[in-house]
């Protein structure tokens, strides 16, 4: 069985999709959650679907390089280490404990609109102001460049003359709940 953690931050429909794709399949398991803000939404999202769920604070990754979630990681045998909507930087012990099994989402085509602080709304906007005719997700290898790994899959979609940072949000949160799950399948069947 391959077996998968999920960090998040928010309130989790990317986490909650890979979860229901997941549900039913004897070969996958969504093992893990962590969370890096105690009043997430993600925590109610993933209950459901019995995923164990962990807080750590920022000082967990910050001052033990994430010693605590790496255990954790190897206690449940975790395959593969699945980005959705996490906002906080991988510490270099984990991007090396799981290089190659650490994937990110990112609402934008990168390496447009990504870096420290290019996250939700604040990809949007900047999306819009630079006048862009599509944007998209990419999914992409975690590496110690913030959003600077190989790109796996990338999906566009257009963006519209009377765009608002939201209603461009809303097409992209479309191409993560279709796409994330599907691509996450695909490399877990690689390895």
């Amino acid at each position: 069985m391959k077996r998968i953690a999920i960090l998040a931050s928010g309130e989790g429909t990317n986490a909650e999709a890979i979860a229901r794709y997941f549900e039913n399949n004897p070969d996958v398991e969504v093992s893990l959650l962590i969370c890096n803000r105690k009043a997430a939404g993600v925590f109610e999202r993933m209950r459901p679907f019995g995923v164990e769920s962990h807080y750590f604070p920022k000082a967990e990754w910050v001052d033990n390089g994430a010693a605590n979630v790496l255990q954790l990681f190897a206690e449940h045998h975790i395959d593969l280490v699945v980005l959705a909507g996490f906002l906080a930087i991988i510490p270099d012990p984990l991007i090396r404990a799981y290089e190659g099994r650490m994937i990110n989402i990112h609402p934008s085509l990168l390496p447009k609109f990504g870096g420290v602080g290019m996250y939700g709304s604040n990809v949007h906007r900047a999306v819009l102001d630079a006048g862009e005719k599509e944007s998209g997700i990419t999914i992409h290898q975690i590496s110690s460049v913030v959003d600077g790994g190989e790109i796996v899959f990338q999906a566009r979609c257009a963006v519209e003359p009377d765009d608002t940072p939201d209603t461009l949000a809303a097409r992209v949160h479309v191409l993560e709940h279709t796409h994330f799950p599907r691509v996450v399948a695909e490399l877990l069947a690689a390895q």
